[in-house]
């Protein structure tokens, strides 16, 4: 049996692969790990598949002890990394021996942190996949202190890696963002607001959605909508003017106006935005 035992987990870690797609006519969320780019680099980096599942940590230090020899990578925000006290590389294939302890501190740049064993972390799905999903509860519970986690069978021999190039988090990220399909619900003046001028990431951000503060959106129409199906990445202005960026763990239906959606490439920044981190748009005109 390969497992590891997490001797500290941090206030929010979760399993996650690539998700429940195709689901969202029933009611469920697509889930799977917010930067999907992150989670992709480390399975590549431990000779895993793409889907294979990782642990996601929350903005968080993080340790554990491998009670049988792995090969892991830890990516997506910067950690400094250590193996029995001795320091490792980032984004680096990293190879444990039996009863060693790895461990991580708070992120010096980004919010959340995945960790990627050679087998993948082994446990059964829930409708096609072995994601937490926070909001309509599906897949496993969040990690706690002192649980043991099975590894499946290796997949292989872990690619040979002197460099993984992976984008560091910034204070300040621009989102490229088609308008519609409820952008006409919109005064002239927040089309340009929305264009021209920057938000704040909130502290109340989490796996649902990344809430902005600062300059209020104005409504030309102020008729309620009917339920609408929502997709990653739409950018939903509530009745306060604040708009929100849905994330993986997002509603399938929402019934305030999407202004527009941020495309997928930069979902992958928007998982990585502490809260402070300076947000604004880039407009994409249609063709």
């Amino acid at each position: 049996m390969r497992e590891i035992l997490v001797l500290r987990s941090g206030p929010l870690t979760t399993i996650q692969d690539l998700g429940r797609s195709g689901l969202a006519h029933l009611g469920v969320p697509p889930s799977g790990a917010l930067d999907r780019p992150a989670l992709l680099l480390g399975n590549r980096l431990v000779g895993n598949p793409n889907d294979a599942a990782v642990l996601e940590v929350t903005f968080s230090s993080f340790s554990f002890r491998a009670l049988t020899d792995c090969v892991v990578a830890v990516t997506g925000a910067r950690v400094q990394l250590s193996l029995d006290e001795r320091q490792e590389a980032w984004a680096m294939p990293i190879v444990m021996r039996r009863e060693q302890v790895l461990e991580f501190s708070l992120p010096t740049a980004g919010v959340r942190t995945y960790v990627a064993f050679n087998g993948g972390i082994e446990m059964s799905s829930d409708l096609g996949s072995r994601s937490t999903d926070l909001l309509s509860s599906l897949g496993p519970e969040p990690v706690r202190d002192g649980q043991v986690l099975a590894l499946g069978e290796s997949f292989g021999v872990a690619p040979l890696v002197d460099f993984a190039p992976y984008p560091e988090p910034t204070d300040q990220i621009r989102l490229n963002l088609r308008l519609g399909p409820r952008e006409n619900y919109f005064t002239e003046s927040a089309l340009v607001d929305l264009a021209t001028k920057s938000w704040q990431v909130s502290s109340m951000s989490n796996r649902i959605a990344l809430r902005l503060e600062g300059p209020h959106l104005t409504r030309r129409d102020q008729r309620e909508l009917k339920s609408e199906g929502i997709v990653t990445g739409s950018v939903q202005v509530p009745h306060d003017g604040l708009p929100l960026i849905f994330l993986a763990d997002h509603p399938t239906t929402a019934g305030y106006p999407v202004i527009g959606v941020v495309g997928p490439d930069d979902v992958a920044a928007c998982a990585q935005a502490a809260p402070g981190t300076r947000v604004s748009f880039q407009v994409i005109p249609e063709r």
